[in-house]
């Protein structure tokens, strides 16, 4: 437990430097609250729009979870497939690059078109913005495998799954957990920027929704409200993806 406060005692000095500096630009720098709010009024907005910002928070989370989530059975599976056939890596391999390259604001208003205004669509962004991180970080790990290890599996009469199962997957796990951690944050960004875009349906409202009607109106106290709560929604997901990573994942190995 003490060592546990140690290691949480730089950040919260850090933030608390931090919202100093904050407050003392405002004051020497004479910035006027519609260019760069105090903290209070930051925190204020936070007290007072607590059910608003809650329920959009709510909203947020769910879609990038969702589009996380099924990026990562996705992305497995693409990989396991590239790894185990290498002229389906080939073939396919540029177009899941391809696929990176797209400005995800480009095809969103496709998107839209396709699925209409609302959750669904930010979940689709989300996925796809999420894929491409767990694609490669899988497949290279997959492909990693020492070759004495395999050539020894050989030797034994192992089959492809039993390789699959016993030997690429545990070597590539800590590739695949890299994968999802760079998902998990870039989950988020999906999330917020589909919102921009599809996030509105029926007075369901998420954090990006917010942040495009707060700046729409200069509220920047609410965007950055807005702003704080998706950041802590990335760690929280990032944080919950390295913590299955030291449980969950590093027993199976062992198990393995």
């Amino acid at each position: 437990m003490l060592s546990y406060l140690k290691s949480m005692l730089p950040p919260l000095l850090f933030l608390l430097i931090f919202i100093a500096l904050w407050e003392l630009l405002i004051r020497i720098g004479g910035i006027g609250p519609y260019l760069l709010p105090t903290p209070w009024a930051v925190f204020q907005v936070l007290f007072d729009r607590s059910e608003d910002l809650s329920s959009a928070a709510g909203i947020t989370f769910l879609s990038a979870v969702t589009g996380f989530l099924a990026s990562i059975f996705v992305g497995l599976t693409v990989a396991v497939f590239f790894a185990e056939f290498r002229w389906l890596r080939i073939s396919c391999y540029p177009y899941a690059i391809f696929l990176h390259t797209v400005p995800i604001v480009a095809i969103s208003p496709l998107i839209i078109t396709w699925l209409g205004y609302g959750v669904i669509s930010v979940i689709v962004i989300t996925f796809i913005i999420s894929l491409f991180p767990v694609i490669t970080s899988a497949t290279n790990g997959l492909l990693e495998s020492r070759e004495d290890l395999q050539e020894l599996f050989q030797l034994y009469g192992a089959s492809r799954w039993q390789k699959l199962w016993k030997l690429k997957l545990p070597s590539a796990i800590p590739q695949i957990i890299s994968g999802m951690q760079t998902a998990s944050g870039l989950a988020i960004v999906g999330a917020i920027v589909g919102e921009f875009f599809a996030g509105h349906e029926a007075g369901r409202y998420g954090l990006g929704y917010y942040m495009f009607t707060a700046q729409g109106q200069f509220r920047i106290d609410i965007l950055i409200a807005a702003i704080l709560i998706s950041t802590l929604q990335g760690i929280i997901l990032f944080g919950s993806v390295t913590l299955f990573a030291k449980t969950a994942l590093k027993r199976w190995m062992i198990a393995g």
